[in-house]
């Protein structure tokens, strides 16, 4: 698949190189794994001078030794001696760029904490010793967002205010995803493009998994998803083991509950039965795994709050990999593509939503972008977009199938908004999938 968007992205990277040739930059990126920071990266330093270092699993020595052998092939220092810790070389990689410019690239450095936790310590104190006279484009990126988090940004830990640029890796957004389509499938249906916004995300990995295989329709998606030893299969509980360590089966159930359609903490608790305040409170600030979605404009301490899984696929693989898993060691993939074909118009449902309220907000035309409901959930308004500098807004209400959708109820829940929506002049539509490829006006 060829590199697709991330063209501000891009330029914030190179305005750091640029930088960098007179003074030390130390980058911060950070998104869930399969996102495209590995590949933005390395289309940013095409034609550039600089050494990859991926953080693997394996002991510090070994480490050193593979990092020396790429050091000397991409920056030619000859680092005389086997070094044993990582300390000992990044102080030559900081006394070296004293001397001439280039760059450094430290993938999944959060892998440090499985390895030497001190490290972390090790590079603060060299950053600070030598960086002043540095020529270094230092950028450091990892996929584990709460140790991200935990490394960069809590004011306890030694690294915290050495960033000179941070930069959250995001999905791509609904108009890449249907122009991806229409490089590669140029009579694709609006039903297709719904589908890859609902199995994949936006993650690049997962887009080019499908646009390699040529899984262009919903029905050639589900059945590449559910193939025996898919790497589909296994990817969710790739992505979240490593977070929740040893409390991932109250986690896995959670979310299983939240795919499901159970969205306040009391439906969770009932099932549960037990409080999972505490784990919700984790998944959402902690994991950032899940969100409060809330009626727009309600008031901070609202109960009218709903739990959603922030990503797509996570919400489809909970929904529909993960309960399933006898059927999957069974080698009943048939079966587990069925159920995916036979669900896909309900599940698709909340998905068509967000595709909505994603592409109103990156339409850039839009100040806020929500949603509304009232405490008996019989008033309810799927997309609000507003624009508090020119005062108009959208109100629309969002069907798979256009035939259901009637302006004149819409209207009769809009008169019972809050006054805090009296100032803007609104227009309502009525938005199905056959309105996916339309442009925002």
């Amino acid at each position: 698949m060829k590199f697709y968007d991330r063209e501000n992205e891009i330029k914030l990277l190179n305005d750091s190189f640029l930088q960098s040739q007179e003074t030390a930059v130390f980058s911060v990126i950070s998104g869930r794994r399969r996102i495209g920071k590995t590949s933005l990266i390395l289309k940013s330093l095409e034609g550039k001078t600089f050494a990859y270092l991926f953080v693997a699993r394996m002991s510090e020595n070994m480490l050193c030794e593979k990092f020396q052998a790429e050091i000397l092939k991409s920056l030619n220092i000859n680092i005389y001696g086997q070094l044993t810790n990582f300390a000992a070389l990044f102080e030559i990689l900081m006394q070296e760029a004293q001397k001439r410019h280039f760059t450094v690239v430290i993938d999944e450095i959060q892998n440090f904490y499985r390895i030497n936790p001190a490290v972390f310590s090790q590079i603060q104190s060299l950053w600070d010793k030598y960086h002043r006279g540095a020529k270094i484009n230092l950028i450091v990126c990892g996929s584990i967002r709460s140790l991200m988090v935990k490394i960069f940004e809590n004011q306890g830990e030694p690294l915290y205010g050495r960033a000179t640029n941070k930069m959250i890796i995001k999905s791509f957004e609904p108009k890449v995803l249907q122009q991806i389509l229409s490089d590669n499938a140029s009579n694709f249906k609006k039903e297709d493009l719904l589908a890859l916004y609902a199995f994949t995300g936006g993650v690049a990995k997962y887009i080019e998994l499908f646009t390699d295989a040529k899984c262009f329709t919903k029905e050639k998606m589900t059945e590449f998803l559910t193939k025996r030893d898919s790497y589909f299969l296994t990817e969710g509980r790739d992505l979240t083991i490593n977070e929740f360590s040893n409390e991932y089966d109250i986690y896995f159930s959670i979310l299983q509950l939240i795919a499901s359609g159970k969205s306040s903490q009391a439906q969770i608790d009932g099932v549960l039965q037990k409080n999972t305040g505490a784990y919700l409170n984790n998944l959402e600030k902690n994991y950032e795994l899940i969100y409060k979605l809330k009626p727009m404009f309600s008031k901070a301490g609202t109960r009218l709050t709903k739990y959603r899984i922030k990503d797509n696929f996570l919400r489809f693989w909970f929904r529909f990999v993960y309960p399933y898993q006898d059927l999957i060691e069974s080698n009943r993939s048939e079966m587990l593509k069925q159920n995916i074909l036979d669900n896909f118009s309900e599940f698709s449902g909340l998905c068509l939503e967000q595709f909505f309220r994603d592409k109103f907000m990156s339409s850039g035309k839009f100040t806020s972008v929500g949603s509304w409901w009232d405490k008996s959930s019989e008033n309810e308004i799927d997309l609000i977009a507003v624009n508090d500098f020119t005062g108009k807004g959208i109100i629309a209400e969002i069907k798979r199938n256009s035939k259901k959708i009637n302006l004149d109820i819409l209207r009769q829940k809009a008169a019972r908004l809050p006054k805090e929506f009296s100032k803007y002049d609104f227009e309502f539509l009525g938005l199905s999938v056959e309105d996916m490829t339309k442009s925002i006006e």
